[in-house]
């Protein structure tokens, strides 16, 4: 079982504060080519059909529609309050359901379904319903406790009364945008959300029975303070979110336009960044919460925190993830799969996307094909993103490799790590300390051979700052 302690550690957490991935894939999205395109995504899908034991599926669909801007904000999205383009997002989204769900045997069961954005609740109760029955009917889903059906809510768009309708058609996990309930800051961003209405839509998601509701906050923001940080964590705690995911945030105005808004005067400093982060930390892990990794936190008996303990726990495009052994379909413009041994990913802009449906074809823009090499390094950096640890015996017999001699190099560039405490090497295991949990991505960049070459400079959301 790896070890889930964690410490503090201000002087290092500065001195290896730095841009780099964020791990929901290897190799990451900077490295897709135009060269993958859709005749590229038909063979790798009947190839997964054609395993010894097929994997089951994984399904995210993305929504790209907002009210209102976050000027914080780097998700690929459209502001808009015409309810006629969802409607119209929906019909050309049956489309493309239609012309992929046919490229995966029917015994391929759906384990997980997760709609994210944009707000998914641009689209009503019933339109993200109606979404759900339509993915029922082109795919099989898995009659299973721990088949999974979430969605991203925005508390300011949806009502306490729309968590039963959700609930009804399987709904059971619900991911609820906070940041911060301090007025100040809540300002600054453009995003006005009160307790109450959080709240509210926390006590319905449980009294509608779904096992799980999860809060996102970010650190960083303009305005904020460690008092009213703290005042945030606490009354965030107060609701009892099964998990809590705790953002580091990036000022990249000039690659997110909608940054721009924002008053950089108001920013933290660096020193106060860190305070914020320690602040969470603390406040968390006292309120009995476990550090998953990479700004997660659960409670202990959440299923994130029992995988983990269990060696059990995934890292893709939808964070961390308690199913491992999938295949992840993605649906929507800009949405990205990961087939067997390949990515791809659909249209960034809107009109792309629907270009390609209304012709009939899939709408597959770039991608790749992993090589040997990049499905080793895979396996060794989803180990270090979610267990922590790499267990060297097993390592070796699965990729038939012997570890230092394949990874002299990147072993090299860890050993500086190694001195500083943030990792362990031993003949048995690669092991990050409870100093090192917070650097994990610190510690993964050491073992991707891509990050010397220029196309990392690509600073998309897959790419942020250590802190």
């Amino acid at each position: 079982m790896p070890s889930q302690q964690i410490a503090f550690d201000a002087g290092l957490l500065r001195r290896y504060d730095r841009p780099g991935p964020r791990y929901t894939s290897y190799p990451t999205a900077p490295q897709f080519s135009a060269d993958f395109g859709e005749a590229a995504l038909r063979e790798v899908a009947r190839a997964s059909n054609e395993d010894p034991i097929p994997r089951p599926l994984s399904l995210y669909v993305h929504v790209p529609f907002c009210f209102s801007p976050c000027f914080y904000c780097g998700c690929n999205r459209i502001i808009t309050r015409d309810l006629a383009r969802g409607r119209a997002y929906l019909e050309r989204l049956a489309r493309e359901i239609a012309l992929v769900a046919p490229l995966f045997d029917r015994d391929r069961e759906v384990i997980q379904v997760h709609f994210g954005g944009g707000t998914p609740n641009f689209l009503d109760a019933d339109q993200l319903c109606d979404v759900v029955d339509g993915l029922r009917g082109a795919f099989r889903f898995a009659d299973r406790e721990d088949r999974d059906i979430s969605v991203e809510l925005d508390p300011r768009f949806c009502k306490p009364a729309d968590m039963p309708v959700l609930a009804r058609a399987g709904f059971n996990r619900t991911s609820l945008g906070v940041q911060d309930f301090d007025p100040r800051v809540q300002e600054a961003v453009n995003r006005i959300q009160t307790v109450e209405e959080t709240r509210a839509i926390v006590e319905a998601c449980r009294g509608a029975g779904m096992r799980s509701v999860n809060i996102d906050l970010i650190y960083g923001l303009p305005g904020q303070s460690l008092e009213g940080f703290r005042r945030t964590l606490d009354t965030v705690v107060a609701m009892r979110p099964d998990r809590l995911a705790v953002y580091s945030y990036a000022h990249l105005p000039h690659v997110f336009k909608p940054q721009k808004q924002l008053d950089e005067s108001l920013l933290p400093d660096p020193d106060t960044k860190l305070a914020l982060l320690q602040a969470a930390v603390e406040q968390l892990t006292a309120a009995g919460y476990v550090y998953i990794g990479m700004d997660h936190f659960a409670l202990p008996g959440d299923e994130l925190a029992v995988a983990q303990s269990r060696g059990g726990l995934h890292r893709n495009f939808m964070g961390y993830t308690t199913h491992a052994d999938s295949d992840l379909v993605g649906l929507g413009v800009s949405a990205i799969s990961h087939i067997g041994n390949s990515f791809s990913q659909n249209p960034r802009d809107l009109p792309s996307w629907e270009i390609a449906l209304d012709e009939g074809r899939l709408p597959v823009f770039r991608g790749m094909r992993m090589d040997a090499d990049d499905q080793v390094r895979a396996d060794l950096i989803q180990a270090l993103m979610c267990q922590g640890e790499v267990a060297m015996g097993a390592f070796q017999a699965r990729h038939d490799i012997a570890f230092a001699e394949y990874f002299a190099a990147d072993l090299r560039r860890l050993r500086p790590l190694a001195e500083d405490g943030l990792v362990e090497i031993s003949e048995a295991a690669i092991r990050a300390t409870p100093r090192g949990r917070l650097l994990l991505r610190n510690i993964a960049m050491c073992f991707d051979r891509y990050l010397d070459q220029p196309s990392v400079i690509d600073a998309r959301p897959r790419f942020s700052r250590a802190i």
